[in-house]
């Protein structure tokens, strides 16, 4: 569109931000987004990718794109290995319906004693070793955006799979959040420093929701092992063309 850098990125940052915000709508009211887990991992990805951004200036620009590109092989293939539906997550999501469910009911149908009985030291280890690994998984999320100057779902997605458990759907969805949440960070810092051209914001933001909310129908339909094999075929792609460009700049 003939944008400056500058002044593509702020547009960027409104398009994807947008468009993660009304597609996580969806997902949300289908019980698909952590918002607890989401926030957190979002927010706490600020500090690493301020030290990833400082990591990167000394490296040249194809060199970061080979890196880029071989790490979204090893995610692929991670997530390739990692099946969608098994057991344990569904145990995982048994569980936590449950501690839902104890949560919600009344007081006088349990009693203060059942209520303290629902807390047993494992649900809280099991809490804490969640909070552990979400602030982990969010830093390196976090270092790794600033790092390759790229994110999104192909970072972002992998992560809450491989580090949290989540299925796919639930990654997805989750992801979005933390997509909007890191688009508003960077949009509070590019709009300090230049104007918005609102006449090629505007149709691509657009274009973007109408984009995200047809992914959402599609998403409602898909079983998760099928969503997990389309993403992964779709980072190879990805991780192909990045390496071809990063040769092509060498």
């Amino acid at each position: 569109m003939g944008e400056t850098p500058h002044a593509a990125a702020t547009t960027s940052l409104i398009v994807v931000g947008a468009s993660a915000l009304v597609g996580m709508v969806g997902h949300l009211r289908a019980g698909r987004v952590r918002l607890i887990w989401g926030l957190v991992f979002g927010l706490v990805g600020i500090g690493g990718s301020f030290l990833g951004s400082m990591s990167s200036q000394a490296i040249p620009g194809n060199v970061l794109l080979l890196a880029f590109s071989g790490l979204i092989l090893v995610a692929a293939w991670r997530l390739h290995r990692c099946p969608a539906e098994t057991p344990c997550h569904a145990a995982q999501h048994s569980s936590a319906r449950t501690d839902i469910q104890a949560d919600a009911a009344p007081a006088s149908t349990h009693g203060p004693d059942s209520a303290r009985s629902t807390r047993s030291p494992d649900h809280a280890k099991t809490a804490m070793g969640t909070v552990v690994r979400v602030v982990i998984a969010g830093t390196v999320v976090g270092f790794l955006t600033g790092f390759f100057g790229v994110g999104g779902g192909f970072v972002v997605v992998p992560a809450l799979v491989l580090a949290l458990g989540y299925q796919m759907p639930v990654a997805v969805g989750t992801s979005l959040l933390v997509i909007a949440i890191s688009s508003a960070e960077g949009l509070f810092f590019h709009l300090s420093s230049g104007a918005v051209d609102w006449a090629v914001a505007i149709p691509f933001t657009a274009a973007g929701i109408a984009g995200v909310l047809l992914g959402d129908a599609i998403a409602a339909r898909a079983p998760a092992a099928r969503l997990t094999a389309w993403f992964v075929w779709l980072m190879l792609a990805v991780a192909i063309y990045t390496a071809a460009q990063s040769v092509m700049a060498a």
